[in-house]
């Protein structure tokens, strides 16, 4: 498989990331979870919109996962047991500056149904190399048919809530996040356009390479790199 040059030079990836404000279309970006203040999990993703209300990337399947170097507090990420690439088909990851989650829209195999997927995670910071986020737990499952949402790891998060496992008052932000956008749920609305379920990926676009793990321990927030 030939692949163009941005995916396979990593440096050069950063050096363009850390020079720009915003991402471009179709370039690829890598995109860290940040534990003990280490990569916990690391993966590349294509820029589908970068503006100042949204940043929109493709997770492709077969995508690689790069898995850090514990020892964690949480342990070893939980995908680690299971494979060390994306295995259901390509999502998009909707996210917005300052918040809490990010939506993921999931197709089936034949496109023909989808869902969104709200996954709470700390507000996206961008770096010399893409992004930093981590998940924090808790998700709800909106179905694309207009059925019923549904709340995902509940007792999860709670557990990890009580176990000290979050910032200081950060499972309060989540818990409130989560009210506020179900009561937008239980109106009948949502801030996602619901054509990006209509949404396909460039068929140029190929999966990117794994992300090597001295890349992902270098990436510096975009700010510094730019001072």
């Amino acid at each position: 498989m030939v692949h163009p040059p941005d995916v396979l030079n990593y440096a050069a990836l950063c050096f363009r990331t850390a020079m720009t404000e915003r991402f471009s279309p179709g370039q690829v970006i890598v995109r860290r979870e940040l534990l003990d203040g280490k990569p916990w999990i690391t993966y590349p993703v294509r820029v589908v919109e970068d503006s100042d209300e949204l940043l929109a990337v493709y997770l492709a399947q077969g995508t690689p996962m790069t898995f850090g170097s514990g020892p964690f507090s949480w342990g070893p990420h939980p995908w680690q047991a299971i494979a060390d690439t994306w295995q259901s088909p390509g999502v998009l990851q909707l996210q917005r500056p300052g918040d809490l989650y990010a939506v993921w829209v999931f197709w089936s195999d034949d496109r023909s149904r989808h869902d969104w997927y709200v996954n709470f995670q700390r507000p996206f910071r961008r770096t010399t190399h893409g992004i930093d986020t981590l998940d924090l737990e808790l998700d709800i499952r909106v179905p694309g048919d207009g059925g019923p949402y549904r709340w995902k790891d509940v007792d999860h998060f709670e557990s990890r809530a009580q176990a000290g496992g979050f910032a200081a008052g950060e499972a309060d932000r989540v818990r409130e996040a989560a009210r506020e956008l179900t009561r937008a749920l239980d109106r009948g609305e949502t801030w996602w356009d619901p054509a990006w379920s209509q949404w396909r990926p460039e068929a140029s676009w190929t999966v990117p390479e794994r992300v090597p793990l001295t890349v992902a321990e270098s990436a510096r927030p975009a700010e510094a790199a730019r001072n």
